[in-house]
């Protein structure tokens, strides 16, 4: 299986951490946030990218280009140019296939979709999420749920990380308080999709098609749309807070999305 991942977003919200990458590059501890979520599919034997670039991409693929020599020892000779030795050192992401997809720099996110169409002929099933959220979640778990109804398309549905704190009062007293609420009320797109190729009878080639909105509406109303039901640990890295929160979590060794 392929998995999709959309990398093309400008991220407004998260400028005041990193203004000069993609979201998808900001750090989690020592590595992009890309490189987390594409170690959660590797947990599940996807191996296979495609990257639906946009905003600032060459980061994401001076990133990868590089990436062998960033995680192994090298030994150089400066004086013979390109004759590098890598070592021997095995690691996990040498197993990646990654295809660099320039979709778009306004595009939006049914668009990017639809503009790695032809990356996925031939696939039964594809994976697809955001490349700006963590979680703790099994994808092979979400794969064999989207394989036992058959229908066009899963999306993942978890419950909404607690923003702001809250409060319980009695008349004007406090009887208690959270700093941190895990949820809130409901469940919400978690992305962590899995389609078969019918979904693109849903989209179209409009630069400004938004998969969450028309595409969605469209399946939900044919009957295409379920639902998989994560109770688990998710998070979004829209804002400093979410940043450092995520931060803090992998230094400390808490990570629960950590494969």
């Amino acid at each position: 299986m392929k998995a999709v991942i959309l990398c093309g977003g400008q991220g407004t919200r998260i400028r005041d951490v990193a203004d000069d990458i993609p979201k998808p590059m900001i750090r989690i501890g020592d590595r992009p946030i890309l490189w987390h979520i594409m170690r959660t599919y590797g947990a599940a034997g996807i191996n296979d990218f495609v990257l639906c670039l946009g905003y600032k991409s060459w980061a994401i693929k001076e990133y990868f280009l590089n990436l062998r020599a960033q995680l192994a020892d090298l030994t150089i000779s400066p004086g013979r140019p390109g004759e590098v030795d890598y070592g021997t050192a095995e690691f996990t992401e040498a197993a990646w296939q990654i295809v660099l997809a320039e979709t778009g720099l306004a595009s939006q996110t049914g668009a990017r979709l639809w503009n790695v169409r032809d990356r996925l002929r031939g696939e039964e099933l594809f994976c697809l999420t955001y490349g700006d959220g963590v979680a703790d979640i099994d994808v092979a778990e979400v794969v064999a749920f989207h394989r036992s109804h058959g229908k066009a398309a899963t999306v993942t549905g978890v419950h909404p990380p607690g923003r702001f704190g809250v409060m319980t009062v009695a008349g004007a007293q406090v009887t208690s308080f959270s700093e941190k609420p895990q949820a809130g009320e409901g469940l919400i797109n978690g992305g962590y999709f899995v389609f078969s190729p019918k979904v693109f009878e849903f989209l179209d080639n409009d630069p400004g098609l938004i998969l969450e909105q028309q595409p969605l509406m469209r399946l939900a109303e044919a009957g295409e749309l379920m639902l998989f039901e994560h109770h688990g640990f998710w998070q979004p890295m829209d804002t400093y807070r979410e940043w450092k929160l995520l931060g803090d979590l992998w230094d400390g060794g808490n990570a629960p999305w950590k494969r």
